[in-house]
């Protein structure tokens, strides 16, 4: 994507199965678990930049020693240097300890990080300032282990202050007014709320210390997240981890936002995305499950699990946008899919160029729509077989040299755009962008036929059209083309997301830039005052529509590619130039499983989107440029 932004963080359990003894008899190491969560969390760094965190528990440790152990950064290569901390931990152990080093007993009463129970998260901070405080794991301490909770997750809610209310209406004084924070502590109430009606229930008896036995053997996590979830409004993968050593991770109704597990006698595992769980564990594709919208993965302290429906469930619209661009392409499922994208373009192509492939060189932006770029010439290819069978049936050719022209003659492929260097162009000063963005690409010369050659350049998406206007079309303009046409694999970006990636302000979008251009061309400004009205009127209506969808209404997706190729050309550019977008069936084509695509029609799987999207515009109204969530 040339405009970068900001998006989904990733999680990482690990549960070991059986005591940690047998890990170190069989592995000859007792760092078998931290090396694990260490490459499923690596293998999903592109989940997270702004920081990541760990936590570990041990289980059936004695009491008056350290159970839970954590390590936060939000410092470049937080990964790495979290786990070389760990590390550092066995290291010692291994030079005090010389041969306990491998017992376990004595390992966990000495050493943190020694659990069986591992928990990470990798930041992609969507808003606000990048703090220590603001990175996973989050922990609510108490000195009953069944009533400690640490959390990790991949969320954002959009009903943060109703639940920030409900936290007080419990009795509560919440030290911040955040979707995490809100999240834990309303969980952590109802957690204590189980841990003391179990107490209460075998309080005559059992001794308190018996109790804490039951209560850890009995605590109902599905209970808990049942009550806990039930006023939840976003997108979640959420993650916890239970102080005497059992876990959940919980995904929103709508399974908007992707979580995957596999499980042997060894281990129970959980990660964001499916590719982190082969590349560590060595397993088959097969053998990984997804965890269903609306369900909970639990692990007990014994190390059984099983997946519960915890809360109703509502028509799946998994994020299609993170199939596009956020997720690794090393997923068999999604490099086909974005293959595809690149394949149902191919029409829209053809007739931008108007079909003269002879006079056409083929490019893309690094390095996600590379995949989508094959997929796009595999497409050419499809249609120049047809085209050479018509031609040679057609004209009955048999001279062999003609023969060859027509059966050798490809498309000229060219790698014209080069990334070179590692510059993030999303970046809070906006006074700099500019130059950062104009230096982040450099081309290849004298590859194009100057005044003939027309370029066809695939990005994966383009949603502010930014880089396209201040860098990329500038650069292919120096190879003095007669046309440059820009593909986006994904359709036009519309609305603003809330479930978890950093795309909330409206005229952020070129595509409703595009849109007020054409309200003004048209004499139909007077829609803004009206949407306007509309959504101010209805603000506190949990039910009300997306009104913003009206001003999108009046023209067709053509209309606005038009005006996007206008606002994007700048005036010193010398070649014509045509922005093309995928269409929304052509997307449901290439992804059929995940079908949210609330970016693009402004179809929102919850009632908190369509809040979210008329807060946005009213913001814009009023020149206010903040969240809207």
């Amino acid at each position: 994507m040339s405009d970068q932004i900001k998006h989904e963080c990733g999680i990482a359990l690990i549960r070991l199965r059986k005591p940690l003894q047998y890990y170190i008899d069989k592995y000859q190491s007792p760092a078998y678990g931290a090396s694990k969560l260490y490459l499923l969390m690596e293998k999903q760094h592109n989940r997270g930049q702004d920081g990541a965190g760990v936590a570990n528990i041990k289980i059936n440790i004695e009491p008056g020693y350290r159970y839970i152990s954590r390590y936060r950064s939000i410092e470049n290569q937080a990964v790495s240097l979290i786990f070389d901390k760990v590390m550092k931990k066995y290291k010692k152990a291994e030079r005090e300890g010389g041969e306990k080093y491998f017992d376990a007993e004595w390992l966990k009463k000495n050493y943190g990080f020694t659990g069986e129970l591992w928990l990470g998260h990798l930041r992609y901070g969507t808003h606000g300032v990048n703090s220590i405080e603001k990175c996973h794991p989050f922990l609510r301490q108490n000195n009953w282990r069944s009533r400690n909770l640490v959390v990790a997750g991949n969320f954002n809610m959009t009903n943060v202050d109703e639940l920030f209310k409900k936290l007080i209406e419990l009795g509560q004084h919440p030290k911040e007014k955040t979707d995490t924070v809100t999240v834990m502590e309303k969980i952590g109430h109802f957690l204590d709320e189980e841990n003391q009606l179990l107490f209460d229930k075998y309080k005559d008896d059992f001794s308190n210390q018996e109790i804490t036995d039951i209560i850890e053997e009995k605590l109902d996590l599905k209970r808990v997240l049942k009550r806990s979830c039930k006023d939840f409004d976003g997108g979640y993968a959420m993650a916890g981890l239970i102080g005497h050593g059992s876990a959940f991770v919980a995904r929103d109704p709508a399974g908007i936002r992707p979580a995957y597990y596999y499980a042997d006698d060894e281990v129970v595992v959980v990660a964001s995305e499916k590719p982190a769980i082969k590349t560590a564990f060595g397993i088959n594709y097969s053998d990984i499950k997804e965890i269903e919208p609306g369900s909970a993965l639990i692990i007990e302290k014994d190390g059984s699990f099983r997946e519960e429906k915890f809360i109703k469930k509502i028509p799946k619209k998994s994020c299609s946008f993170e199939r596009i661009y956020f997720s690794r392409g090393s997923d068999p499922d999604i490099y086909q899919e974005r293959k595809m994208l690149g394949e149902l373009l191919v029409p829209q192509v053809l007739k931008a160029i108007d079909h003269d492939l002879q006079n056409t060189v083929f490019s893309y932006i690094p390095n996600t729509a590379e995949t989508a770029f094959l997929g796009l010439m595999a497409g050419m290819e499809k249609y120049l077989i047809k085209q050479r069978k018509k031609v040679i049936l057609k004209e009955k050719i048999t001279d062999p040299k003609k023969l060859e022209e027509i059966l050798s003659f490809r498309p000229r492929v060219e790698k014209l755009v080069i990334k070179d260097a590692k510059l993030r162009t999303f970046i809070t000063d906006d006074q700099h962008r500019d130059d950062l963005v104009a230096n982040v690409y450099d081309t290849t010369y004298e590859v194009v036929k100057k005044k003939v050659d027309t370029l066809v350049v695939i990005d994966d998406s383009i949603v502010r059209g930014t880089t396209l206007e201040k860098s990329i079309l500038t650069l292919l303009d120096r190879l003095e083309p007669k046309k440059i046409v820009v593909v986006s694999s994904a359709p036009q970006i519309r609305f603003p997301d809330c479930y978890g990636i950093d795309m909330s302000k409206m005229k952020d979008f070129i595509a409703f830039r595009a849109v007020l251009k054409l309200l003004e061309d048209h004499n139909k400004e007077h829609l803004l005052d009206e949407v306007y009205e509309k959504c101010v009127m209805h603000a506190d209506n949990k039910e009300a529509p997306n009104f913003v969808k009206e001003l999108y209404d009046p023209f067709t997706d053509d209309q606005i590619s038009e005006k996007i190729s206008e606002i994007v050309k700048p005036k010193t550019l010398r070649a014509e130039v045509e922005v093309l977008y995928q269409t929304v069936p052509n997307l449901h084509k290439a992804i059929p499983g995940h079908s949210g695509d609330w970016y693009f029609t402004g179809d929102y799987p919850t009632a908190g989107g369509n809040r979210v999207v008329n807060r946005a515009f009213i913001n814009f109204m009023r020149g206010v440029a903040v969240r809207a969530y």
